[in-house]
């Protein structure tokens, strides 16, 4: 594997953990919505992520995104006959988002995409550390 092929993989890796944190923020922007139906209810995401390999080596080219599903846990339902969204059974639905395994999500997305950062800067050091060596 060469060193520039190290720069592709951990920019590859760095966009799939930018998608996964804004999927993350948006999930988190929408825990507390209500809705007057169940299928209007907002349902959390989770991005999928697929690894590139090269078709002529077999050797690993990167990560992609190849879509975001909604999640299948059940939304909360909720009587709140007082509420504006609420159905005419007065049932309002809550989104199916749990703030603590997003938090969680958020903060290994995170982690993840400094550890690319820092495998970028650690692979440029080591190319000019080459690069000097022919001075």
């Amino acid at each position: 594997m060469s060193l520039m092929s190290v720069f592709n993989i951990s920019s590859s890796a760095m966009n799939a953990q930018s998608i996964r944190l804004n999927t993350t923020a948006s999930n988190l922007a929408n825990a507390e919505s209500v809705s007057s139906s169940e299928a209007g209810a907002y349902r959390a995401r989770q991005p999928i992520f697929e690894t590139v390999l090269n078709n002529i080596t077999g050797e690993v080219e990167g990560v992609t995104v190849t879509g975001v599903v909604k999640s299948e846990a059940p939304v909360m339902k909720q009587y709140s006959p007082g509420n504006p969204m609420a159905d005419k059974e007065g049932y309002i639905y809550r989104s199916n988002v749990n703030a603590m395994e997003e938090m969680a999500n958020m903060i290994s997305a995170s982690r993840s995409y400094q550890n690319n950062v820092q495998v970028m800067n650690t692979s440029k050091e080591m190319l000019m550390s080459t690069l000097r060596l022919g001075q």
